[in-house]
């Protein structure tokens, strides 16, 4: 199992959108990035992160509302990736043990195990494999293997007010899906809910399908976001400071920015109408704390927007804004404190202070 989980954990893509997070993973035969539809639904682009490859953009190639499957592009990375195989789902059985891999709730990387409960469970016509874990927000996309590393299955759905009822997509239809796409052309494609046949830009005609009339977007005809209302300011914001918007965010109304050796989380809680901006920096020294907090305190006195906090290990530089006070002017004036504040404390705690440059894992 150690060996398969470290495979898995270079494979495993953590996608993020302005509506939602969720877990795809990179099948190299293929050159594609495997997730389900309800995780990239409504985006022409994402972001994707993974310990394998760098944080960047992904386009979505396919969409398919039926089997709620998504391809997207491969990371740039893609060469560096191992390899993981499907597996022949038809010949697991009831009681084989399974893991399943993915980011529930925003997390990093999680590994769970169980047991099959029913190699066919038919749901609204779709044979499910039925396994006894419960698989959390944020699982959805990841891939359920079995004890050989094979992939079985991509995580899809939960059953409500349920504990430890899962449901994976068999890999047999993954793989008849990854064929038909493939034989299409490799991108730009959608299945059709009428007709079920893989349509691509020849086959339809003003988001209809010509084999069958039903109605069906293809990605490229997906608008592109755009944020209104006070997300849209604090994107203009990020954007006039010169980061790149697309790929600083991280689920609904969250960004995360790096400035130099500083990580910058900006949260919008709509009912509040409080904008937080955080900035972990380094962490605490093992010894000779209390010149550091000394210089903590003496910073805090004389800063007006920002205070410097300590939660756990880490030292943290934040801004606090409500929704009713903003505007661009005074908000880029905040923004821009708070970034160059940030590398500038990461700078001096680590070299004055004998604070830790944060490790990330």
């Amino acid at each position: 199992m150690e060996n398969f989980v470290e495979t898995y954990q270079k494979v495993i893509v953590q996608i993020a959108t302005p509506f939602s997070t969720g877990t795809g993973f990179f099948l190299k035969d293929y050159q594609l990035i495997v997730t389900n539809h309800h995780v990239v639904e409504g985006n022409r682009v994402v972001i994707i992160e993974g310990l394998g490859f760098s944080k960047q953009l992904s386009e979505v190639l396919f969409i398919d509302k039926k089997y709620d499957l998504a391809f997207l592009s491969a990371p740039d990375e893609s060469h560096e990736l191992p390899s993981i195989t499907l597996a022949d789902s038809q010949s697991a059985k009831t009681r084989d043990e399974v893991t399943a891999y993915g980011h529930p709730f925003g997390l990093n990387f999680s590994v769970k195990s169980g047991f099959i409960s029913n190699t066919r469970e038919v749901v609204e016509g779709i044979p499910y494999i039925h396994i006894d874990l419960s698989l959390n927000p944020g699982n959805s996309g990841g891939p359920l293997s079995n004890t050989k590393g094979e992939v079985l299955g991509v995580n899809t759905f939960i059953m409500r007010d349920s504990d430890n009822v899962g449901f994976a997509l068999p890999s047999e239809i993954l793989r008849q899906t990854l064929d038909a796409f493939k034989a299409s052309g490799g991108t730009n494609a959608a299945r059709c809910s009428g007709c079920a046949q893989i349509v691509v830009t020849a086959t339809s005609e003003q988001e209809t399908c010509l084999n069958c009339g039903a109605s069906v977007t293809l990605p490229s005809e997906i608008d592109h976001y755009t944020a209104a209302g006070v997300p849209g300011t604090v994107e203009r914001l990020i954007n006039s400071i010169g980061h790149s918007v697309p790929l600083s965010r991280c689920g609904p109304n969250a960004w995360e920015i790096h400035q130099g050796s500083a990580k910058i989380i900006i949260t919008y809680h709509e009912k509040t109408g409080l904008i937080s901006a955080d900035a972990v920096l380094c962490q605490l020294p093992n010894t000779q704390i209390q010149p550091l907090y000394e210089y903590l305190l003496r910073e805090n006195y004389s800063n007006t927007a920002m205070t410097l906090s300590v939660h756990e290990q880490d030292i943290i530089l934040s801004l606090l804004i409500y929704d009713r006070y903003l505007d661009e002017e005074t908000g880029q004036a905040l923004f821009q404190g708070l970034f160059e504040k940030a590398d500038y404390y990461d700078n001096v705690l680590v070299e004055q202070y004998g604070a830790e440059w944060k490790k990330e894992f």
